[in-house]
């Protein structure tokens, strides 16, 4: 049995080989935004696996973006934006909503005194609305961000407490709190005014390159509707928890293989 384990292990290593050989050259995206979808269903399938701790999969979900950020870093990638827990997402139930807000609190704790956020010069910051949060989690993010604000190395994204339509809203409430107290003109608004209001203000490229959707749902769910309107757009047939540093070459395989022409 653990000769077939090493075997296959084996094989693994040879084909994520193979497919790095094949991106390394190419122009690989900048910007890469991931709707982390499927921990659930994983966790049905999985029910019966002793090891499992988490009867809906959150935690071995946020293993796998422990390992996403390791391999983002090492292919290189600037921008991640990662969307965690939606708006909506706050109507199902509140075991498991507090589940998830204990969860992420323990991983921004740990993001704090994360050696690869401080050695590589990480800004980590949460997008949404996250006055709906626990008070003790947006207490962490915010020592987090603070922490991160200087670095600019690379940009770690997570969207929590995130709405696409809520994001549009947000920011026209602001441009109308700017016109309203005469700092702004109707007439100065423009596409790139309106992003300056934008929850992913803080990047130079808030449009990502790449949008990924794991589980094989084939929908964007309200993420990043103003920035995702040029975005090559990838659907996975494999839940989050599942997804491997391969899945990852190979949908960077793919985006390189798309002609981007931007509506030209």
């Amino acid at each position: 049995m653990l000769k077939n384990l090493f075997a296959a292990i084996g094989v693994y290593k040879i084909y994520q080989r193979w497919l790095w050989y094949q991106i390394k050259d190419g122009k690989r995206p900048e910007h890469i935004a991931i709707i982390l979808d499927g921990n659930r269903r994983w966790a049905t399938e999985q029910e019966k696996s002793p090891w499992l701790t988490d009867k809906w999969g959150h935690k071995q979900g946020a293993d796998t973006v422990e390992q996403l950020l390791d391999w983002c870093s090492m292919i290189n990638v600037k921008y991640i934006t990662l969307y965690s827990f939606s708006t909506e997402n706050f109507s199902r139930q509140s075991e498991e909503i507090t589940k998830i807000m204990q969860i992420a609190e323990e991983r921004f704790k740990k993001l704090l005194v994360d050696k690869r956020v401080h050695k590589n010069k990480v800004h980590v910051k949460v997008i949404g609305r996250t006055n709906l949060l626990p008070d003790s989690l947006q207490k962490i993010i915010a020592k987090v961000e603070k922490a991160t604000e200087h670095y600019d190395n690379y940009i770690w994204n997570f969207a929590f407490a995130y709405g696409g339509r809520a994001e549009i809203v947000d920011a026209a409430k602001k441009l109308a709190t700017e016109i309203k107290e005469n700092r702004l003109q109707i007439d100065d608004i423009t596409e790139n005014t309106f992003e300056k209001y934008l929850y992913t203000a803080h990047m130079t490229k808030q449009d990502p390159d790449m949008i990924i959707r794991t589980s094989g749902e084939e929908r964007l769910s309200g993420f990043l509707l103003w920035q995702a309107a040029y975005s090559e757009l990838l659907f996975l047939d494999v839940y989050w928890p599942d997804f491997r540093f391969i899945d990852l070459l190979r949908a960077i395989r793919t985006y390189q293989h798309r002609k981007r022409r931007f509506g030209k």
